[in-house]
């Protein structure tokens, strides 16, 4: 049953906001970015259940998160849900809506997340999605071209949403092909080609302001609207060794090609990453049917490979970790237990009420539709302590009778009534004490139920089990032996 469950890292939060971020052509002036960012705010506060809208774009003067021009970081605050319009909407239907209204604003790419789960995805993983497969490799074209195919396999699973590819090409670069023949019969080299084109697009320095103590450099060059034409470019005047001009396009073919917009080494290789958020299904089943289509659709070329990144990574790194924690807490369980009752049939039958106990906490979160998560993991280390405890006061109470002289039938009878009280209110104080945090809907609860739900349902199988099941395997344990060597007792000891 748990293996059909599904995993995550932790629930995600409900944080009653959204983010959007806004990524456009690598390139996009600051002017520019503004103008389509005004414009999607427009969009979005047209939606009667926004509030207000506040955005970011590209790098601020303090630079903790530097950002190019084209990127834009939107938060989108809602109303308080009970005055929304439709109350009955859910915020993933909101969020639904605003994708399809923000689709028909050209020229901008969206994902849509929450602020902090946004932040916190960027923070522990570097991806502010779920998952981000880094694809690495040598060569940049072919890495883009594998991840297209990785991002068109990721859009035909369900649950994958905000599927993006990470901007590596694209960015327009004036590319400049000197004709030679032309340039020896003017006289010319290729440095006076490139002196002049970086004096109109770059500008060169032609005096100096001061101002107090204070030094300007004064910088002329063709405005920003000729700089980007081509046709202007190519009619700049070449002076001529001999005297006169000649048009730059004359000695020297000028085009704007797509180059790269940025490179990203990890490890000293190049990656390129490919991420999507998960919605309406469990991370770790998401990436396994991920995982097996990727190895059926994309051939990887030599010297190519994957790693999977974002929550993913942070889930797998957990899962390890409680490998190993689980087991040395059963271990450490169980050796106290030997330290308590001094035989190892006794503790061995206390510790028995554990795997029940997990059983009853995996049941549990199945019956509330709750896929397995750090939070419920840390939830089933804790009902390992609490199951054993209703054992260890029955198995107490029948280890005092058997050691003033009741037989083991008479002992076990009266262990088992005099105990239900005390272990019925053992495991209704627990129970009760997590069914707040059971049944909360508040802001952060989604990470407290996975937790609450595992210890009520463990608490109320390994009750059952302590009442019902651990005197019979008590007296099947130890009626053999007593009845061979009757003057032979357990190891007295009081709990």
């Amino acid at each position: 049953l748990a293996s059909r469950m599904g995993s995550e890292f932790i629930p995600r939060l409900d944080e009653g906001d959204l983010s959007v971020q806004a990524l456009r052509i690598p390139g996009t002036s600051l002017t520019q970015s503004l103008e389509m960012q005004f414009q999607l705010e427009r969009a979005v506060m047209d939606l009667p259940e926004v509030k207000t809208y506040f955005s970011r774009v590209g790098t601020a003067e303090v630079a903790t998160d530097p950002m190019p021009p084209n990127i834009s970081d939107g938060y989108v605050m809602l109303k308080n849900h009970k005055d929304w319009p439709n109350p009955d909407k859910t915020k993933a239907e909101l969020a639904k809506e605003i994708e399809k209204k923000l689709e028909s604003i050209p020229g901008n790419a969206f994902e849509i997340s929450q602020p902090i789960q946004l932040r916190f995805n960027e923070l522990i993983s570097g991806v502010r999605s779920d998952l981000g497969i880094k694809v690495y490799g040598d060569d940049l074209d072919q890495l883009l071209t594998t991840g297209n195919a990785i991002a068109k396999v990721l859009n035909a699973v369900p649950g994958a949403e905000g599927v993006k590819v990470e901007q590596v090409a694209g960015l327009p670069v004036l590319s400049v092909e000197p004709n030679r023949a032309a340039l020896y019969r003017y006289g010319l080299n290729i440095t006076d080609v490139q002196d002049t084109l970086a004096a109109a697009a770059g500008g060169e320095e032609a005096g100096q302001l001061f101002e107090g103590d204070q030094r300007f450099a004064l910088v002329v060059r063709l405005p920003e609207q000729l700089r980007s034409d081509l046709a202007t470019l190519e009619r700049l005047p070449l002076p001529l060794p001999q005297g006169g001009y000649v048009p730059l396009g004359e000695v020297a073919r000028l085009t704007l090609a797509p180059g790269p917009n940025q490179i990203s080494r990890e490890n000293g290789k190049r990656r390129l990453v490919v991420s999507a958020n998960v919605r309406g299904r469990d991370l770790g089943g998401f990436v396994a049917e991920v995982q097996d289509k990727i190895a059926q659709q994309v051939k990887l070329p030599s010297g190519y490979w994957l790693a999977y990144g974002g929550t993913f990574e942070q889930l797998q790194s957990a899962t390890e970790r409680l490998s190993l924690l689980v087991p040395v807490t059963l271990v450490m369980i169980f050796a106290l237990l030997m330290m308590t009752f001094g035989s190892a049939k006794d503790a061995a039958l206390v510790f028995s009420g554990v795997p029940l106990a997990l059983t009853g906490g995996v049941i549990a979160l199945w019956l509330r539709g709750i896929p397995l998560s750090i939070t419920a993991g840390v939830g089933f280390i804790t009902l390992s302590g609490v199951a054993v405890l209703t054992g260890v006061v029955m198995v107490a109470a029948i280890r005092d009778r058997l050691a003033s002289g009741t037989d083991i039938e008479t002992a076990i009878r009266q262990g088992a009534m005099l105990r239900l009280r005390p272990i019925l209110m053992v495991a209704l104080v627990a129970a009760l004490g997590f069914l707040p945090m059971a049944l909360n809907t508040s802001t952060g609860a989604e990470v407290q139920r996975p937790l609450a739900t595992v210890v009520i349902g463990g608490i109320i199988s390994s009750t059952l089990l302590t009442l019902l099941v651990l005197p019979g395997l008590y007296r099947m344990a130890w009626r053999p032996e007593r009845e061979a060597a009757p003057a032979i007792t357990p190891t007295e000891s009081h709990a």
